[in-house]
């Protein structure tokens, strides 16, 4: 059983994946990160990457959170991160997205979506092979000041240098590396300074249209912009259009491709 710990949504229980590949933050781990990360919590606008349950983006809502946007690829983790939601009133703050995390980084990058707190818990075997932390930089989805939080097991080796390593954080198998986001001109092997924690103001037109009625999907779902851009009106609210001579090319792209 995983609960929400604290704030506006306290003890409510929240669904299971019913697969072993995903493994829920236990609530040790969730409330020593909770405690850590506190007062960056207020108005701030997140994403749960690799989000399983999506209780680690529901426990940052039920804290104070503005907005989340949860990420993940497959399909049982997606129904039950929706409903999971449900459970907590929190469907017009949350954005689900059923995308491999690059694709969906590329997507919200092209969409002009930063964000002040992103979460990741990729899968044990992903960090072996990939990189989520380059992508991200890549795409400066993470605002200045901003704070990415980084979970894996103890015997992994994640590759590290694409933002400062703030913290380390080790509560029994599990391992929490906190990153700070980089100052203007600084670069990740350089040590950055640490930046002031605190409250992180929230656009008054981010997932709204324009500080308006919040966009809706054609199965209601919420959508992170209008379509005020005319390169967007075409494709219906949110979406992206390829562009170049190989554009049919790469709409044709499979799904489980690895993006950078």
């Amino acid at each position: 059983m995983i609960r929400i710990i604290s704030g506006s949504c306290k003890g409510r229980r929240l669904k299971l994946v019913p697969s072993p590949s995903v493994r829920p933050m236990q609530d040790k781990v969730k409330g020593a990160l909770f405690s850590i990360i506190a007062e960056r919590l207020a108005a701030s606008v997140c994403l749960d990457g690799f989000s399983g349950t999506g209780s680690v983006g529901l426990e940052a809502l039920s804290r104070g959170a503005a907005r989340c946007v949860f990420v993940d690829e497959f399909y049982p983790a997606i129904k039950v991160i929706r409903q999971n939601i449900a459970k907590c009133g929190a469907e017009e703050r949350s954005v689900v997205l059923h995308k491999e995390f690059n694709r969906a980084a590329i997507d919200l990058a092209k969409q002009g979506v930063r964000f002040d707190l992103i979460f990741l818990d990729p899968p044990y075997r992903l960090l072996e092979e990939r990189n989520p932390l380059k992508v991200l930089r890549k795409r400066g989805l993470l605002k200045p000041g901003g704070l990415i939080v980084l979970r894996h097991y103890f015997k992994i080796r994640p590759k590290l240098g694409d933002f400062n390593l703030e913290r380390r954080v080790s509560i029994g198998d599990d391992v929490l590396l906190l990153f700070t986001g980089l100052p203007p001109g600084e670069s990740p092997e350089e040590p950055g300074r640490v930046l002031p924690a605190g409250p992180r103001s929230l656009k008054p037109d981010l997932f709204t249209n324009r500080g308006g009625p919040q966009m809706r999907g054609p199965r209601g779902e919420a959508v992170l912009f209008s379509t005020a851009n005319p390169e967007n009106e075409a494709g219906g609210a949110g979406s992206v259009r390829p562009k170049g001579k190989n554009a049919p090319i790469k709409a044709r792209r499979k799904r489980g491709r690895f993006y950078e």
